[in-house]
C-alpha cells in the first residue's frame, strides 16, 4: 500500500483535523496487507496515528485514526449515548473498535454509527440514522445540524488534502506531514 494512497484518502486525519478516515485498498495477500499495516503503524505511531484493518473481503477496509481523538469524541454525552444504543462500551475506544469490526464483518447493512469513528458530529450521525431525508447539506457527510460549520470543515478537508498531496509530490514524507498529537 502506498503512502500516496493514504495521503489522498486520509490527509485531514494525518493533519490532526479529523479523528479518523475510512478507505478501501486492494491487496494481494492478507499476510502482505498485515505486514504493510504493521510497517505503517511503526512509522506513524510516534505521531499518535494508527492504521487498522477492519474487514477483509475483495478489498481491505482500513481505518486510519487518532486514538486520543477517538476517546475524546466518545466521551461526549450524545456520542456515548448513541454508541451504547448500538451495543458499544463508549468508555473504552479499543472495545468500540473491536465491536465495529465485528459489525462490519457480520455483513448486512453498513453500521451508520461509523460516522462517530470518523469524527462526524453526533447530531449528524443521529440525524442520518433517524431522519435520513431531512439533511441540510452534503459534503464529507450528510449534515443535519450546523450546516455553516460543516461547510467550513469540508473546505478545510479539501484544502488540506490538496496541500498534502502537493507537498508529498515535492518530496515530503508521510511521517513529516503527520502532525503529532
Amino acid at each position: 500500500m502506498s503512502d500516496e494512497l493514504i495521503l489522498r484518502q486520509a490527509s485531514p486525519t494525518l493533519a490532526g483535523l479529523k479523528t479518523g478516515s475510512l478507505f478501501t485498498v486492494p491487496y494481494r495477500s492478507e499476510t502482505e496487507l498485515r505486514a504493510d499495516v504493521a510497517d505503517m503503524n511503526r512509522r506513524l505511531a510516534p505521531k499518535g496515528v494508527y492504521l487498522r484493518v477492519l474487514r477483509v473481503r475483495r478489498r481491505a477496509l482500513l481505518y486510519l485514526y487518532r486514538p486520543s481523538y477517538l476517546s475524546r469524541d466518545f466521551s461526549q454525552a450524545e456520542a456515548a449515548a448513541l454508541l451504547r444504543q448500538y451495543g458499544y462500551a463508549a468508555d473504552n475506544a479499543e472495545q468500540c473498535l473491536e465491536r465495529l469490526g465485528e459489525r462490519l464483518r457480520a455483513g448486512g447493512d453498513f453500521p451508520h454509527e461509523i460516522g462517530l469513528f470518523l469524527g462526524y458530529p453526533a447530531e449528524d450521525v443521529r440525524g442520518f440514522i433517524e431522519e435520513k431525508d431531512s439533511f441540510k447539506c452534503v459534503g464529507t457527510w450528510k449534515v443535519y445540524g450546523d450546516a455553516e460549520a460543516a461547510r467550513k470543515r469540508f473546505t478545510q478537508f479539501e484544502k488540506c488534502t490538496a496541500a498534502y498531496c502537493k507537498l508529498y509530490s515535492r518530496g515530503s514524507s508521510i511521517e513529516r506531514l503527520t502532525v503529532k498529537s
